[in-house]
């Protein structure tokens, strides 16, 4: 997935704590992944899965 547009949350730290990293630009998936351990693997989520996942963990906070 060389297209993927990698981002992370705008509540990460700057400190080089535990994030992870989003790819939400390509068409029917979305990818999440360690940003300290890039190539450790990708996992690929339903876009309606994920808009589901980051809606209830808006209602946590």
């Amino acid at each position: 997935m060389t297209d993927a547009q990698w981002r992370t949350s705008t509540r990460s730290g700057t400190n080089g704590g535990s994030c992870v990293e989003v790819a939400d630009n390509l068409p029917g998936v979305v990818l999440v992944r360690d940003s300290k351990d890039r190539s450790g693997g990708t996992l690929t989520v339903d876009p309606a899965a994920w808009r589901a996942f980051v809606a209830g963990l808006a209602g946590l906070g």
